[in-house]
């Protein structure tokens, strides 16, 4: 194992008043000259980081245990992922592999699409975030089938243009004032154990919607995708029922639609698997990837099997994709994982930091459920009594748990999320717990004073 599994093990040190007086300088300048579109979870000024750890402008240290949305698979800055996009930096910065061709991408193209769930040959299209894996694939699924519909799920995140827009259902106010947004395209619900009687409950409810969808208002024959993530993200880190995802796939089968697995967020070792998808053996025939994939150089991917990317030359390209520097670092994040065997370590310490939150759920009675595979994990908070999410308690801790220098973010309406880097340790996994259980504490007695 590699020494960069253990950088920066030791546990948070707060030494000023949070936020600091440098990191109160520079949100006052950020507020001056950048988009307030942007969202900030609190106010934290990252200077540098190793491993898990940050550190801030006012050199107060914390645990990312949020993996910047993530996207450091393998720890911030990890030695080999920096030395490769330095090296490539030397040698080729912009190929302009739009027009040409070069060797660092193509490298990465042949091992993306080998480690894609599914044995049938497949080709890729780079690109620099998610959102534009996402719109590529809608484009090529339209293309390939000539059909111009889409269907996705309540609870999606799928990104922020109008294409991926279009397919999001998470929050009203990402389309509030855009609209109107790319016609047709209809919501279903995501399969949530946790919201029905049984998980079978949950998938009649879905499977009854998606008929009935096609009975009543949308003809299958103008349907061209279904868009999925195989484990919900921003939805609230659900996972569906076991049999979903390879009915989902014979639904598709059926009725000519092209199956899109969003695998932007679950991807590149996060649930302990190279991608979700190969938790249930379910193919899909275009398969997106970004945030992990360089470990936070912009790059992503939209993987199709070769039969369905039928489309011709100049009908989509991107002048940045294919950024050696970024495939670089790509190439060496897939060999950390390889070889420092980080898809185990996902599933063994994932399903310790499952056991020691659920033993805290067990003492807290806010606490309704505790989810997910690998490290890609939510804790959900809702009221004993009525079920209803509490989400201004789950703000609460995470303002709570950043006070004591863990870093987590929410999703769903009231559930907290737990993404560390894939070369966190059990000892890691569970000082973390420890900090997160005084500030659900702290939050549990402030909100209901």
């Amino acid at each position: 194992m590699d020494d960069d599994r253990t950088v920066s093990v030791h546990e948070p040190t707060i030494e000023t008043a949070l936020p600091g007086p440098e990191t109160k300088r520079l949100v006052e300048a950020d507020d001056d000259v950048i988009s307030p579109s942007s969202p900030r979870a609190y106010p934290l000024a990252i200077e540098r980081a190793a491993g898990v750890t940050v550190t801030d402008v006012d050199g107060n240290t914390f645990w990312d245990f949020a993996s910047g949305i993530a996207v450091t698979n393998v720890g911030h800055n990890h030695e080999r992922v920096v030395e490769a996009a330095k090296d490539q930096l030397d040698t080729l910065v912009h190929p302009a592999f739009c027009d040409y061709y070069s060797p660092e991408p193509v490298r990465l193209a042949e091992r993306l699409v080998d480690l894609a769930p599914g044995d049938s040959p497949k080709r890729l299209f780079f690109g620099n975030s998610g959102t534009e894996a996402v719109e590529a694939g809608i484009k090529l699924a339209r293309h390939h089938t000539g059909r111009h519909r889409f269907i996705a799920f309540d609870g999606a995140f799928h990104g922020r243009t109008m294409g991926s827009l279009s397919l999001t259902a998470s929050k009203t106010k990402y389309k509030r004032g855009f609209g109107p947004l790319v016609p047709g395209v209809d919501h279903v619900p995501y399969p949530d154990p946790s919201r029905a009687e049984s998980p079978e409950a949950a998938l009649e409810t879905t499977f009854d919607a998606l008929e009935d969808l096609l009975r009543t208002r949308v003809p299958a024959d103008e349907v061209a995708g279904i868009v999925v993530e195989p484990i919900q993200g921003e939805g609230g880190y659900v996972v569906p029922p076991e049999g979903f995802h390879q009915r989902l796939r014979e639904f598709a089968d059926e009725h000519g639609m092209v199956l899109i697995a969003d695998e932007i967020q679950t991807g590149f070792g996060r649930t302990g698997e190279w991608f979700a998808m190969d938790h249930w053996n379910v193919e899909p025939d275009i398969t997106l990837m970004g945030k992990g994939i360089a470990n936070g150089l912009p790059m992503s991917a939209m993987v199709a099997r070769s039969d369905v990317m039928t489309w011709g030359s100049g009908t989509h390209a991107s002048t940045f994709h294919g950024n050696p520097v970024a495939a670089a670092a790509a190439n060496a994040v897939i060999d950390v994982i390889e070889e420092d065997g980080l898809l185990e370590n996902a599933r063994t310490v994932g399903t310790h930091l499952r056991e020691i939150l659920a033993d805290l759920g067990a003492d807290v009675d806010e606490i309704s459920d505790v989810r997910g595979r690998g490290l890609m994990i939510g804790v959900e908070f809702t009221d004993p009594e009525t079920g209803e999410a509490l989400g201004e308690l789950a703000d609460e801790i995470m303002h709570a748990a950043w006070k004591r220098g863990l870093m987590v973010l929410p999703c769903g309406q009231s559930t907290i999320r737990f993404a560390p880097p894939l070369t966190i340790t059990l000892e890691q996994a569970s000082t973390a717990v420890e900090l997160f259980a005084d500030a659900v504490a702290d939050a549990v007695v402030t909100t209901e004073q």
